[in-house]
């Protein structure tokens, strides 16, 4: 019997198999900055394993599992295909095989999938868990209500135990939906703007609570540790020190735009690879806010996209806030690839359904 394979299908498996040679030859190619966080998951010479916070989780994790035990290529060996089996149950989009910007962005996201979970990772948790709120969208026995509260309640807990910043995802996301119920003239850059508006208010409340602001106690305390060092070559420096509530202020908006509309990031010619990183991360915010705007006009249509588009630009709006560089902030993005990938070809998927 012929067995015929679909050509989007075939483009998938050969990506597949391209980079699942990549994460392996990773560990041999990296520079060893690469391999800082995973050194310490694997070898926790600190002794933080626990169960709060994202090193003492990953820590268990890849405790428990006997991942901490295994050579770094092996590891990637098993992450890579569990991470690329997530997007083979989310969907191929008819056309994956074809040369366009959406799907270059998307064979672009895999390589970096290859690179970054090439290694013990905590986004390698991170991605399963966000997966799981687009499982929720795309589960039709689930109605649409229970779908948007179990996403928000997930990331919530998340949030709790895991990653403190994702606790802040669903209050910006509520709010930008309640902002793109307004008539304004531009729903679409008024939604974001009240999203940015909102995370400036919690960061500047919880600096009157405890006397740091958010990303005082984060990016500055990163970048501060480690100037001149060739790991700061892409750090996110605000214009004005964030002790200050105007300082904090300005900080999110540029750390906003330095993470997710980087043109300030050009002035990297020498780094290729952050080159490469400004332009797909330029692409991808502009593909993105397209289709939140199509969404937001037509939001009873869309409604389980619009979510999905929420959720995610309130992530984006979090990077502003607490990411210290662009490395981090391209391995961030990894972690919550699931969302983009559903984000990009949510046509293709309501279409299947």
């Amino acid at each position: 019997m012929q067995m015929l394979i679909k050509r989007s299908t075939a483009a998938f498996i050969v990506l597949f198999i391209l980079n699942l040679l990549v994460t392996v030859l990773a560990f041999y190619v990296l520079p060893k900055r690469f391999f800082y966080d995973a050194v310490t998951i694997a070898l926790d010479k600190g002794n933080e394993i626990g169960f709060i916070g994202s090193y003492p989780l990953t820590i268990l994790f890849y405790k428990i599992t006997g991942l901490r035990y295994l050579p770094f290529p092996i590891v990637g060996l098993i992450q890579f295909p569990i991470l690329m089996y997530v997007l083979h149950k989310i969907g191929i989009p008819i056309d994956f095989e074809k040369l366009n910007i959406k799907n270059v962005i998307v064979y672009l996201g895999i390589l970096m999938i290859a690179i970054f979970m090439s290694m013990p990772s905590k986004e390698f948790i991170t991605y399963l868990f966000v997966s799981l709120v687009v499982f929720l969208f795309l589960n039709k026995k689930i109605s649409f209500r229970v779908a948007l509260f179990a996403s928000l309640f997930l990331l919530a807990i998340f949030g709790v135990f895991y990653r403190p910043y994702f606790f802040l995802i669903p209050i910006i996301a509520i709010t930008m939906y309640g902002a793109s119920l307004v008539n304004f003239k531009n729903k679409t850059v008024t939604t974001i703007f009240y999203g940015l508006i909102i995370a400036i208010f919690l960061s500047l409340s919880y600096g009157v609570v405890s006397g740091h602001y958010f990303s005082e106690i984060s990016r500055e305390v990163v970048n501060s540790s480690r100037l001149g060092s060739a790991d700061a070559n892409s750090s996110i420096i605000s214009p004005i020190k964030p002790d200050t509530w105007y300082g904090e202020t300005v900080g999110i908006v540029y750390g906003f735009f330095s993470v997710n509309v980087p043109v300030n990031g050009f002035k990297y010619i020498l780094s290729p690879q952050i080159l490469l990183f400004v332009i797909w991360q330029l692409f991808l915010f502009y593909i993105l806010l397209v289709r939140f705007s199509s969404c937001i006009e037509a939001r009873d249509k869309n409604k389980n996209e619009l979510w999905i588009l929420l959720i995610l630009f309130a992530f984006f709006i979090v990077q502003g806030v607490f990411e210290p560089d662009l490395g981090s902030a391209v391995r961030h993005k990894i972690g919550v690839f699931p969302i983009i990938y559903y984000a990009l070809y949510y046509d293709h998927f309501r279409k299947k359904l």
